[in-house]
């Protein structure tokens, strides 16, 4: 009689732990792809809607400020509605922006982006504790994981972007496809969130101020600094190279590279730094490479394009999930998870926004590409030292627990 009850039982809890885990990689699937399509399609934007290249940035700004300031409500909408509930929604509003955005006039382009960008922010937020409290001693390598899609995701919009427009008769066309992924996340995530209790386990505050705590604070501008680095390369490099005799579609195949190379270093980051005490070792290699990828494509850009876009992609790939795995790791519970996981992509973001509209406007003012990639170059000093701090070995709150 055991075994017919408990068979029965291991099933359910398989296919329910299949389910999690097809809804994790469907979300994360949709956390990028929404804004590396534009970058390959910047030209095809500026032609048809007559966009500077301020304007183009303020495009790639759109959904990183909403990461930044939506961000925040995450831990409360889960707190009210429940975390399953709160990431349908999320993937709803994502689904209702990618919709809007590619229709007439100009100003749905930007009010799409924008509420696109509003759904990824609740979503970015409630993953890393979706994971934490889910996966228990497997949320590392569900990290991993994670971030692989999200990888494979951006990947995919980016390289996908020219072709599509080609085959859907323009930009409106590349920019609808990525509806249905949205739309499909949201299915997959609806019976779980029928499901669910009300209300989830995460509390509208926790105890401790994170605001006052180094290791948080460092992981906020480590990923603030990361992330302008990453989006401003997202948006401007096929135009980077575009001067340098690139077509829109070799331009586009770079950033796809890119993108791609960065993808197994999710999973490869994220249980390497699960089995180490101190993540200092690979705070230094992702920074390092990133400032190499740099330096390359400001010195020397068609000496090797290659080779800097797959410095870049690790660098930037192993920088990412680096701080995504240190909000598990740096965080006791789920709880503390996501608070820290708001508190990070709250400012982090917000910072972020300002990276690709900062770098086309010093375009812009200087009619070339130097000023703006030895600018992202200086920002790769500030970055190493609170990679490096916020990857010393603890838990956010212990020295304020030690200082009371």
């Amino acid at each position: 009689m055991d075994d017919t009850t408990t068979a029965p039982t291991a099933a359910r809890t398989g296919r329910q732990t299949l389910l999690l885990v097809i809804g994790v990689v469907l979300v994360a699937l949709n956390l990028r792809a929404a804004l590396t399509v534009v970058g390959p399609l910047i030209g095809d934007l500026r032609d048809d809607e007559g966009l500077s290249g301020t304007a183009v940035g303020l495009l790639s700004t759109a959904p990183l400020l909403a990461f930044g300031l939506i961000a925040p409500l995450g831990p409360r909408f889960a707190a009210r509605f429940g975390v399953e509930r709160a990431l349908v929604g999320s993937m709803i509003v994502l689904t209702a922006g990618l919709a809007i955005r590619p229709l007439p006039p100009t100003a749905l382009l930007f009010l799409g982006t924008l509420a696109a960008g509003c759904g990824i922010a609740i979503a970015n937020v409630l993953l890393p504790a979706i994971v934490k409290r889910r996966f228990g001693d497997g949320a590392a390598f569900m990290t991993g994981i994670y971030s692989v899609s999200l990888g494979v995701g951006a990947a995919l919009a980016a390289g996908l972007a020219v072709p599509s427009a080609d085959w859907l008769d323009g930009w409106r066309g590349a920019f609808a496809v990525w509806i249905v992924p949205a739309a499909l996340a949201a299915v997959v995530w609806l019976p779980q969130a029928v499901r669910a209790p009300v209300r989830a386990d995460l509390p509208e505050h926790v105890r401790v101020h994170l605001w006052r705590d180094p290791i948080a604070r460092r992981l906020t501008a480590f990923l603030a600094i990361q992330s302008v680095l990453f989006y401003s390369i997202v948006a401007w490099l096929p135009e980077i190279y575009r001067p340098e005799g690139f077509s829109k579609g070799s331009a586009g195949t770079l950033l796809s590279l890119s993108l791609l190379v960065g993808i197994p270093m999710g999973f490869v980051v994220a249980v390497a730094a699960s089995r180490m005490r101190d993540q200092r070792p690979i705070a230094a290699a992702a920074c390092g490479l990133t400032v190499l990828g740099l330096l390359g494509v400001l010195l020397a850009p068609t000496t090797a394009a290659s080779l800097w876009a797959v410095l870049l992609g690790v660098g930037f790939g192993a920088g990412f999930t680096l701080a995504l795995t240190l909000m598990v790791l740096r965080a006791p519970d789920s709880r503390h998870a996501a608070e820290l996981s708001g508190m990070a992509q709250s400012v982090g973001y917000t910072v972020a926004a300002f990276g690709p509209t900062l770098i086309g406007a010093l375009h812009d003012l200087s009619g070339g590409w130097t000023l703006p990639l030895a600018t992202l170059v200086g920002l790769s000093v500030p970055m190493l030292a609170a990679a490096l701090g916020a990857s010393r070995p603890g838990f956010v709150g212990a020295e304020l627990a030690r200082a009371d």
